[in-house]
């Protein structure tokens, strides 16, 4: 390339894809955390299909989410607080602790969600707001013109 070469920008022009090139489109692990929208949305949408009334061990969601979603590691704390979190919510919205029930037996700690026709449409409400959270924090990346985010 010469001193005098000119590019504009926005020309890049690619040619066809090698032979036996890989697909980039690998995904790293995540380690799920407490508060973020992406994880809270996973357990959500598992919660939202066990069945009610019956005590769950936090345990077994752990590992229904683990092995769901391979590209995750989620911890039992994590789980255990998006839980709480949803217990919180159920009593701020309801007066009552009747609909998200913690508990403990010699296996560990159960939640036991309340079987009644408030709960699904409730969870989904929940969903969807974790779900807007997510969208959120994706706009908000998009904008971004570096690492930093100070671009």
């Amino acid at each position: 390339m010469t001193e005098s070469s000119f590019v504009a920008p926005g020309s890049l022009r690619l040619g066809p894809t090698p032979d036996g090139l890989p697909d980039p489109d690998l995904r790293p692990p995540t380690i799920a955390e407490t508060g973020d929208p992406f994880a809270a949305l996973r357990i959500l949408h598992l919660i939202a299909r066990i069945e009610r009334g019956t005590p769950v061990r936090v345990d077994d969601l752990v590992d229904r989410l683990n092995s769901t979603y391979l590209d995750w590691l989620f911890t039992r704390d994590v789980v255990a607080d998006a839980i709480l979190q949803l217990q919180a919510n159920w009593m701020t919205d309801y007066r009552n602790s009747s609909g998200i029930v913690l508990g403990e037996d010699r296996y560990g700690s159960l939640v036991t969600i309340e079987r009644s026709s408030r709960v699904d449409p409730w969870l989904v409400g929940q969903a969807q707001r974790a779900a807007a959270a997510c969208r959120d924090r994706l706009i908000e990346f998009s904008r971004r013109d570096r690492a930093t985010g100070d671009g």
